[in-house]
């Protein structure tokens, strides 16, 4: 079996997400009252969630690959 490997597409297609996902944060972090944008700015919590997605991709990208059913 021949191993896929990400190509152009699938690199600018993750970029593209991720863009989206930062600007829709930001809209909804602006449409917060100002107690949940101190919230969101002025504590941990992005870093924690920075930590946590950072994780996650990195399971991902170490998991091994499960055979097709």
């Amino acid at each position: 079996m021949v191993e896929r490997r990400p190509g152009l597409r699938d690199v600018l297609l993750v970029g593209a997400v991720v863009v989206g996902v930062v600007a829709v944060a930001v809209i909804v972090t602006s449409i917060l009252p100002p107690g949940g944008q101190y919230v969101v700015l002025r504590t941990p919590l992005l870093i924690l969630i920075l930590i946590l997605g950072t994780a996650g991709v990195l399971w991902r990208i170490t998991r091994p690959n499960r055979p097709e059913r």
